[in-house]
């Protein structure tokens, strides 16, 4: 997950606390010291505990999968191994503040666009059908509208006019709604365990 680390106009810069809170890594601000849970995004203890960091979109995929729709991407040239995580072992968490959902991976992958509605915002959480490495949170709402987003063999499609929309991008590339642009929301993987810890109240989408 990725945060934005300003907060009130100050730019704040973070290190690594080195404790974990709730078996997930902390994080320390260089002026105040205060402690921030990196899942939370939130100050846990010291001068600005209660204070939230805004959450950006990201993903978490393979390196190859990032590069086939982000080819302009520049990276830093460093050694590094692989990742031990398994994405088909996680969820997708959708976290707004007023409410929490997650949605299993492996269903996303066997075929399932999940439209939903979470604090009042109709989403859609999708897997690329072409790349199983690639997943996207999209707004559903196109103006006054709201459309939905199926799955049809290879393409994504909405029920509404049948336009196909690229499920990275959240752009509509054919079809009457052609051009159009789904914004891309927060959203970000988790292991089901930690959901529990850190959402008790949330939902796992079944």
């Amino acid at each position: 997950m990725v945060h934005r680390r300003e907060l009130d106009g100050q730019e704040l810069i973070f290190g690594v606390q080195g404790a974990l809170y709730g078996n997930a890594m902390t994080w320390w601000d260089h002026d105040t010291g205060s402690v921030w849970s990196q899942p939370l995004g939130e100050a846990i203890l010291g001068p600005r505990k209660g204070a939230m960091l805004e959450l950006l979109p990201s993903s978490l995929t393979t390196w190859d999968a990032w590069r086939e729709a982000h080819p302009e991407t520049q990276a830093l040239d460093v050694p590094g191994g692989a990742s031990g995580f398994d994405l088909a072992s996680m969820v997708i968490v959708v976290d707004f503040g007023s409410e929490a959902a997650a949605y299993p991976v492996t269903r996303l992958r066997d075929g399932a666009v999940v439209n939903d509605i979470v604090a009042g915002a109709a989403i859609a959480v999708l897997v690329d059908p072409t790349e199983p490495e690639r997943w996207t949170v999209l707004s559903r709402m196109l103006d006054d509208r709201v459309v939905t987003l199926v799955r049809d063999g290879d393409v994504i499609r909405d029920v509404e006019t049948g336009s196909t929309w690229d499920p990275t991008r959240g752009i509509s590339v054919a079809g009457p709604l052609q051009g159009e642009i789904l914004d891309l929301l927060p959203g970000f993987t988790a292991f089901p365990g930690d959901f529990a810890t850190f959402w008790p109240e949330g939902r796992v989408w079944q």
